[in-house]
């Protein structure tokens, strides 16, 4: 037990690599030394259960947020957050697990073998986890690395393959405490050549300056749905986003900023006129030109008579409530917009997050919606943004990608982590990203990652800035994960190969 609880308070060091501490060189460091502890290891069993307690440490900090998002509803007791934090983290833990299994398997006194199969299969595993159970790509590895050059190695390789890199730092570091050091050298000095743009990379596509608004009302959660709230966020979202300008801009409003209906199927003149109105309201702050792009709630009904759904969505309207193009939100968030197994978990008290009886249906995906004047826009809304390699229409690429969120829920953790982690797919796919939220932290992207503009957590403001420009697709922007997972299964390949090459020397010495 005294190598397990090393491995987890490995973990929890390794967490402060995340934001909001961003402390990156703990990441490589921990993953330096969870190689040494993988490889005095005795057995496969005491293997796996340190790579567990590495994964549980790292994990239980890092997502201490989601805590917070139970003190925001009365159906449950808040504690029970925590009760999830730990129930999350148990299972999340059992890829690092993998990882650490195949390290020893295949490397145990190997070192250069240990780590080569140590990154590959980190790689893998972290695509595992933003897969399996409809995936929790929260935090991985790689997103410590947003504030360093090497962020610029995600366009070709992706977030996988870069978390695959912050591996090699560490296992680089630890090789040359074995006296490894001619593999360390020639590791560092490829890592070296990536991280400094020795590799052509196309300029940002040139385009005309686009005037942009975003809005961050400073709404938390604890006012967003309360009983007759809704008039004076309108008049927040209102005087945030006047005066109106002489040429016409895009006004962005958060996820969700209008809690009533915007859209609604049924066939009642009551609930159209109602939808309306709220459409027009929100729409009285545009001038002639203008377009605002609001997250809103779309009513479903399947016989246009009885409500049989909701959901998630992002509207673009013209002046006069005119709707030029919608998103539906698709990758929804288990317990928080929809509640699994509704008839048992409800029978027993428990309810999904967010307030309201009907579960959010899912959308078709990303797709891309043409503007006036602004041009082609992805959507991505509040945690889909995690999602590598799956934020962009590839046959339709959109010229930026906005991400609305409500970040309110998150505690003080949860948005500068999910920030790093929508600047990082920016890098991925050559796409600049704009970010709105309620109560921050609002952001400006530049499709290298690069954080132009930003508004602070819990603060109520503006950004006006323009629209940055794109670059053209990205190796990964056109393959995907395809990339890092081939660049995995090669690296735990070249780790076979290299233990056995070792074996077969040391065998003929």
């Amino acid at each position: 037990m005294k190598s397990f609880a090393l491995a987890f308070g490995l973990g929890i060091a390794s967490a402060f690599a995340f934001q909001p501490v961003g402390w990156w060189p703990l990441m490589p460091a921990a993953f330096a030394l969870l190689c040494e502890l993988i490889n005095r290891t005795g057995s496969l069993r005491r293997a796996l259960l340190n790579g567990w307690g590495f994964g549980l440490g790292q994990f239980m900090l890092g997502l201490n947020w989601i805590a917070t998002a139970f003190t925001f509803q009365a159906k449950m007791p808040a504690w029970l957050g925590w009760i999830a934090v730990v129930l999350l983290s148990l299972y999340l833990a059992v890829y690092p697990m993998l990882a650490a299994g195949l390290a020893w398997r295949f490397g145990r006194n190997k070192p250069v073998a240990l780590v080569l199969t140590l990154a590959g299969a980190w790689a893998v595993t972290e695509w595992l986890r933003a897969t399996v159970f409809t995936g929790f790509a929260w935090n991985p590895v790689a997103v410590t690395l947003i504030d360093t050059p090497l962020r610029t190695i995600a366009s070709a390789v992706g977030t996988y393959g870069l978390s695959a890199v912050v591996v090699l730092i560490g296992g680089l570091v630890w090789l040359a405490t074995q006296r490894e050091f001619k593999p360390a050298v020639a590791g560092g000095a490829i890592l070296a050549i990536a991280a400094f743009g020795f590799w052509p990379r196309a300029a940002p596509t040139p385009t005309i300056l686009k005037p942009v608004r975003i809005v961050q009302p400073n709404i938390g959660q604890e006012d967003k749905w309360r009983e007759g709230f809704g008039d004076a966020a309108a008049d927040k979202l209102a005087s945030l986003s006047l005066p109106r300008a002489s040429q016409p801009r895009l006004l962005l409003w958060p996820e969700a900023a209008i809690t009533e209906p915007v859209t609604d199927e049924r066939r009642d003149p009551r609930a159209q006129i109602l939808a309306q109105f709220e459409r027009m309201r929100a729409t009285l702050v545009l001038g002639p030109g203008d377009t605002l792009v609001t997250g809103g709630i779309g009513l479903t009904s399947k016989d246009g008579r009885f409500l049989t759904g909701a959901t998630n969505s992002v509207y673009a309207i013209a002046p006069g409530g005119r709707v030029l193009g919608r998103y539906d939100k698709a990758h929804l968030v288990p317990y928080g917009e929809y509640l699994p197994m509704r008839p048992l978990l409800s029978a027993i008290g428990l309810s999904r997050l967010a307030p309201g009886d009907l579960d959010f249906d899912d959308g078709p995906g990303p797709r891309t919606i043409t503007l006036p004047v602004f041009g082609k826009m992805g959507v991505q809304v509040c945690y889909e943004i995690i999602f590598s390699g799956d934020v962009a229409d590839r046959h339709n690429r959109p010229d930026f990608i906005f991400n609305p969120s409500n970040d309110a829920w998150f505690g003080s953790w949860g948005p500068p982590q999910h920030l790093a982690q929508a600047r990082l797919r920016a890098a991925e796919e050559g796409l600049p990203i704009i970010r709105a939220t309620p109560t921050g932290i609002s952001a400006v992207v530049d499709a290298d990652g690069r954080l132009l503009k930003s508004l602070p957590w819990h603060a109520a403001g503006r950004i006006d800035t323009t629209i940055p420009a794109a670059r053209a697709p990205t190796l990964f922007a056109r393959l995907g994960n395809v990339i890092p997972l081939v660049l995995g299964f090669l690296l735990i390949a070249a780790g076979i190969a290299a233990g056995r090459f070792r074996r077969y020397s040391a065998a003929n010495i």
